[in-house]
């Protein structure tokens, strides 16, 4: 039984037929501009961390990447959720892509974000920016407890104290306002005094 709220000038003869792609969760290049174009998109993405035994952050982890143009910019462990994928598993699948299949990431129990953050197109509507869509990303603080080996378009992953990685000129090397969001991320885990 298909439970759905119809918009009021909605016609069931006005649905086209569509087939169902061979692998549900991934998008072409042209279907996922478009998508962009018209909605936001869901992201998760985590800030790894080491912690002592008793749970404290004793260092944070940032990726060192080159962007679009060239740049060496700063960055968090980020991607997006794909469709019928849990929250769990996709940033599992980002963390894994990211730092290797030996990071071992001990995931949240609760799948409750440490902050969220809102990317525009557009500068000024909140810190955080993406020129390609309007997306918003659930963020968490993961600990890892393995070694990281960055994958995919991450260079190396830095690792460094939770005061440094709140300065103001750390976070001026993060694209996108993510010191902002990494800021608020270990505030909200007790990692800044």
């Amino acid at each position: 039984m298909a439970v759905r709220t119809p918009d009021p000038d909605w016609n069931p003869d006005d649905e086209p037929v569509v087939q169902p792609p061979a692998n549900p969760g991934w998008l072409s290049d042209l279907e996922l501009a478009e998508i962009r174009g018209r909605l936001p998109l869901l992201y998760v993405e985590a800030v790894p961390v080491r912690v002592d035994g008793v749970g404290q952050v004793t260092e944070v982890g940032v990726l060192l990447r080159a962007n679009a143009v060239g740049e060496m910019t700063r960055t968090l462990v980020s991607g997006r959720v794909m469709y019928g994928e849990t929250i769990r598993d996709a940033l599992f699948r980002h963390l894994e892509k990211d730092l290797g299949p030996m990071a071992f990431p001990l995931l949240p129990a609760s799948p409750v974000p440490a902050t969220v953050a809102e990317y525009f197109p557009l500068p000024g509507i909140s810190p955080f920016t993406d020129e390609r869509q309007h997306a918003v990303s659930l963020a968490y603080v993961v600990p890892v407890t393995g070694t990281c080996e960055p994958r995919q378009d991450a260079l190396e992953v830095t690792w460094v104290s939770p005061a440094e990685a709140a300065s103001d000129a750390f976070g001026a090397e993060m694209e996108g306002g993510r010191g902002v969001l990494l800021r608020r991320a270990l505030a909200a885990v007790g990692a800044l005094v």
